[in-house]
Parts: structure tokens; C-alpha cells; sequence
């Protein structure tokens, strides 16, 4: 296939704030963009945050025949901006125009169980796991992994949905219930130094590019904060690029992935999760790095030659979420007081707690104080405004 050049239609499946982003990247580069998400079943722009930015937005559901053939028909090239997609969607179009990354790729990814086993194939280092199918078996699971674990839900998980630590009778009796509406994985839990992040895009042709690693801080299982550079060895940040390409290699992907890291106390790491799209560890590369993991999924999808994603500066990057709405409007004029911090809203009018609204990413000469910078311009939003 010939590399797609501006003036090439992107379709992207999903309208969130990835998508948004990306098409914002794609339309800077001369692209047309058409998304593809479920809503009303009517056409055009719409309230998501990337039907707003978009050229087109079909929303239909994605088991809609007639509209995913559609779709097809109106665009040169379909990705993701994230996961929980039927994978039947997928190979419907995968008929009709190259999709990127291609549906085998989802298929592994979506599901913890099959991401897992996929790890276990390929060699790499994971944390260790039990693939629990019901009630049943939870307690023949559970000594075979020891306790404290983590049970997650083995699809369709994001933000630490479906996710519960199990320690105690209590949370075993919650475990159960989880277990009684799907099947799960059963994890070891890990005392981790630091989690970590690295981006890989790989092109039609094989290149690779990475960026990171990435150091990652979570609040109640969703991302709270990401710096670069982190504070792993520079052995530890090499090993880290270093599986995240051999999990793009394995995965035969052409596109974007986010290999996410657990590094122990001994310095081990150990991948926890794969992310087949850019990633929200991977935003402040808007403004600290090159080229952003936007438009590095752009070249990778549209057989261009990758750019360079190297950091030219210290970075820091914090999520806005809805918890910041809840009493008052954030103090908008208060934070933009704040030098060296840029503001990214993606367009979501219903904030609600654990809902990312947006984020913030700060410059500065070091990663700590990019952090300091990035940290008092958030809480600059809860203050009431003079």
C-alpha cells in the first residue's frame, strides 16, 4: 500500500478526548477526519469530544452493518482511540480498508485472560496471574496466587473499573459477586518502586519509535500525574524500551501502543497492561517532545516515516477531573496565571467524579519541578476566584 499524504481521510473509531486529540494532530497536518462511535444514529457534527472537532461523525452502533459499510466507504484508513470495540467491527471493515492497528492485535489486547497468555507465548516479563472463570474456582485461583490479589474483570476494563483488591472475607464476598457477571484475572499483587510508561509506534514496514519511559501516579486507580524524565536507572529506562518493542514486534502491530510497567524494589519490570492507541500518560508529549504520540500514530497508520519523539524539555502532566466542577467552576482565570502550563479541555459537558475533563501539562528545567509547577496551577482551579 502507498503511504497516505495530506488530504487522505483518517476514520477513527471512537469519539472520546484520544480522538479528539488525534484528529486536532491530523488536521494540523492537512488530514480529514471522520469518527466512528455509537449515539443517536444520526449524522454529523455531535457533542463527543472528537465529533466536535471532526469533519464528519457517524454515530451508530458498531454492530451496524449498513454504517460501518459506510464508513469504510468515506475514508482511506480506520484506527483506534481506544479498545472496547467489537472485534467483528473490526474485521468487517478490514475487508473494505486497511484498519491499524488490524484486529488480531485487538482481539489479544481487549481481554486481560488473552493479554496474559499472549505475554506468556512472546516471553516477557508480566505480572503473574490466574485466569478465574466463575465463583467456582475463585478460591482454587486465590491459593494458587496468594493474598493480597487483584481481581480485574478480563475485558472491557479501563480507569481501575472492575478491579478490586482482594485481602480479607469481605472483599472476597465482593470478589464473588464481581466473578458472577463475567470471568476474571486473578493477579499477584505487586510491591512496585514506580509504575512506567513507554510508547512504541511501528510502521507498515517495520520501523519503530519509542518514547519514555514515562513515570506514572494513579489515585484510585485512574492516572493522576506523569513526569518525564524518571526517576528509574538509565539500565531500567533502556530494558523498558526495549520489551515495549518486542511487545510491538509480537503483536505484529502497525500503529500505536502503550506498554505500561510495574518496576519491584529489585529494579524488575514487569509489564502490567497494553494500550494498542496513544495513551494518557503519553499527553505531554503534546508539548514536551518533537512530535506528539498524535501525530506519531498518524505516520504510523498512514505508512509515513516516524519522527522523532525525544523529550526537549522537562514535562509533567495532571488530569482535570470532574471532581473539579463539583462545588464550583474552576477558577480557569487563576490557573492560566500560572507560567510554563498549558490547558487541554476536551469539550465534555456533564462532569462527573472519575470522568477526565481535561489535563494540564507544565515545562520546566527538571521533572520535580515541572511537577511543583503542574500541581499548584491545578489546585490554583479549586480556589474561588476574587
Amino acid at each position: 500500500m502507498r503511504p497516505l499524504l495530506p488530504g487522505s481521510t483518517i476514520g477513527v473509531l471512537g469519539a472520546g478526548q484520544l480522538g479528539r486529540m488525534l484528529a486536532q494532530s491530523a488536521q494540523r497536518m492537512g488530514y480529514r477526519v471522520e469518527v466512528f462511535a455509537p449515539g443517536t444514529g444520526t449524522s454529523g457534527t455531535g457533542a463527543t469530544p472528537a465529533g466536535q472537532v471532526a469533519h464528519r461523525e457517524i454515530q451508530a452502533p458498531y454492530d451496524d452493518l449498513e454504517a460501518l459499510a459506510a464508513f469504510a466507504q468515506g475514508v482511506d484508513v480506520v484506527t483506534l482511540e481506544f479498545e472496547n470495540i467489537p472485534v467483528s467491527a473490526l474485521e468487517l471493515l478490514d475487508g473494505q480498508v486497511p484498519v491499524r492497528p488490524g484486529p488480531q492485535v485487538l482481539y489479544q489486547t481487549q481481554n486481560r485472560a488473552r493479554e496474559k497468555a499472549f505475554l506468556a507465548r512472546a516471553g516477557l516479563p508480566h505480572t503473574s496471574s490466574v485466569t478465574v472463570d466463575g465463583p467456582a474456582n475463585f478460591e482454587t485461583a486465590l491459593k494458587t496466587v496468594g493474598t493480597p490479589a487483584v481481581l480485574k474483570t478480563a475485558g472491557f476494563g479501563y480507569d481501575g473499573k472492575g478491579q478490586l483488591l482482594v485481602r480479607g472475607p469481605g472483599e472476597r464476598a465482593a470478589a464473588l459477586t464481581q466473578l458472577e457477571r463475567g470471568p476474571g484475572v486473578l493477579e499477584g499483587f505487586v510491591e512496585f518502586r514506580r509504575e512506567l510508561s513507554v510508547i512504541v509506534a511501528r510502521s507498515p514496514s517495520g520501523e519503530l519509535q519509542s518514547c519514555g519511559p514515562i513515570e506514572n501516579r494513579h489515585q484510585n486507580h485512574i492516572l493522576d500525574l506523569s513526569k518525564a524524565p524518571t526517576g528509574a536507572s538509565p539500565a531500567v529506562a533502556q530494558q523498558s524500551r526495549e520489551i515495549a518493542r518486542e511487545v510491538a514486534v509480537a503483536l505484529d502491530l502497525t500503529g500505536l501502543v502503550c506498554v505500561e510497567f510495574f518496576e519491584t524494589a529489585a529494579g524488575e519490570l514487569l509489564v502490567n497492561e497494553i494500550a494498542p492507541r496513544p495513551h494518557n500518560s503519553g499527553h505531554l508529549t503534546i508539548e514536551a517532545c518533537r512530535a506528539s504520540q498524535f501525530e506519531q500514530q498518524l505516520r504510523a497508520v498512514c505508512g509515513l516515516p516516524l519522527a522523532n519523539m525525544e523529550f526537549l524539555v522537562p514535562a509533567a502532566m495532571a488530569n482535570l477531573l470532574g471532581e473539579l466542577w463539583q462545588e464550583r467552576s474552576p477558577d480557569w482565570y487563576g490557573m492560566l496565571a500560572h507560567p510554563g502550563v498549558a490547558l487541554h479541555l476536551y469539550g465534555k459537558t456533564e462532569p462527573r467524579a472519575g470522568r477526565k475533563m481535561g489535563h494540564l501539562t507544565a515545562l520546566a528545567p527538571s521533572a520535580t519541578e515541572a511537577v511543583a509547577r503542574v500541581e499548584r496551577a491545578r489546585e490554583a482551579l479549586s480556589r474561588t476566584s476574587a
